[in-house]
């Protein structure tokens, strides 16, 4: 599912808040952020996600006017703030480190910001109290940061950056500071607390589940490039790269030639499979070209016995499993050599023995699973 320039800078039909139009940034010959184009609708939460060096934070920094683009500008509510200066655009960052001052409290800390404004102390009191309120820190508002847990921590910074009340709330790697426990509980109370003031969040992280909990919709981002942007369900279920396909969540990829190809159905020959692949979609590709087919574990299913079906089937053994209670994680080697992996849910089996080490077993999935990708 190939996703055009044009539809990047789409978003879903709301009004356009931010525009990022053709944005490049070079350090030299190295292009950090190659020619993006996007479109944020207001209030929504938008989350870059990429591995280190894909140039989303070189994204995030140019929104907050740390960097300056080498070419191309951006729209922030009909103004364009491209050379404007950090401390002037209407922009905060919140930190993955929080950059908390220790020597004051937390109520000073979201109070620091406003001070720098110069606005009159009633209206500062008034706005440190609403924010305390809202991050549930009204009873530590007098502690100090050494003092806080590190969700704590994160709630104050989350408040001192929404206390000016910007136009775009930028989040580093938010949860990046926190154990895998705390910031599974966290993410849902970030999302309500941004969504409660309704501000406009562009988040960068490398967790894909962070992403996927947190964001409206998600780019992914190589290399400096947008490779697709999407919702978490369509980027999930309808990658339009391998590069995507692989970064998100676990799949099997297997490589082969397009041998028909009709309105409702293609198939596809893989070395790695003894028998062939039906999908119940045409892609208007020419016969013989090399195409990818990508499955997700959970759509793999295991059983004992061979399929009558022509397609979309192989014999294998058990190679390796992992149990994770609701499920177990199945690693199946093919006569080919390829592993295949299937999410097989612990009830599958019923009153039978599970499938163990050694093991023959069939690997299968339906027609209608899986997508075709072309790059």
């Amino acid at each position: 599912m190939a996703v055009t320039p044009t539809e990047l800078a789409q978003g879903d039909g709301k009004q356009n808040y931010l525009e990022i139009k053709g944005v490049t940034k070079k350090f030299g010959d190295f292009y950090a952020v190659d020619d993006v184009d996007l479109v944020i609708p207001k209030n929504e939460i938008f989350a870059l996600l990429g591995s280190s060096g894909s140039g989303k934070s070189t994204l995030l920094r140019m929104l907050a006017g740390m960097e300056t683009p080498t070419e191309g500008r951006i729209i922030l509510d009909g103004q364009d703030i491209t050379d404007m200066p950090p401390y002037i655009r209407p922009v905060n960052m919140m930190f993955q480190s929080y950059a908390l001052f220790p020597h004051m409290t937390v109520e000073q800390n979201i109070a620091f910001g406003l001070k720098q404004d110069k606005l009159p102390r009633d209206q500062i009191a008034d706005r440190v109290s609403k924010m305390l309120e809202l991050v549930q820190m009204k009873k530590l508002a007098r502690r100090k940061p050494h003092q806080l847990s590190g969700g704590q921590q994160q709630r104050t910074a989350l408040a001192r950056s929404l206390a000016k009340r910007p136009k775009l709330l930028l989040l580093d790697e938010p949860l990046g500071a926190l154990d895998k426990k705390l910031r599974m509980e966290t993410q849902l109370e970030l999302v309500n607390v941004i969504e409660t003031v309704g501000v406009t969040c562009i988040m960068v992280t490398h967790d894909q589940e962070e992403a996927m909990t947190m964001a409206g919709r998600i780019a992914i981002m190589s290399e400096g490039k947008l490779k697709q942007v999407g919702g978490p369900r369509e980027i999930y279920e309808y990658p339009n790269c391998r590069f995507t396909a692989e970064f998100i969540g676990t799949t099997n990829i297997f490589e082969g030639k397009l041998s028909v190809d009709e309105p409702d159905h293609v198939v596809i020959d893989s070395a790695e499979l003894p028998r062939g692949i039906y999908v119940d979609h045409g892609i208007t590709g020419p016969k013989g070209m090399t195409v990818w087919y990508s499955v997700r574990p959970e759509d793999v299913t295991l059983c004992r016995n061979k399929p009558e079906a022509q397609y979309n089937w192989a014999e294998g053994t058990v190679h390796d499993i992992a149990y994770l209670g609701s499920h177990s994680v199945y690693h199946v080697k093919l006569a080919s050599g390829r592993i295949v992996i299937a999410n097989v849910p612990s009830s599958h089996w019923g009153d039978d023995k599970p499938a163990t080490w050694g093991d023959p077993i069939v690997v299968k999935w339906s027609d209608r699973e899986g997508v075709v990708l072309t790059s």
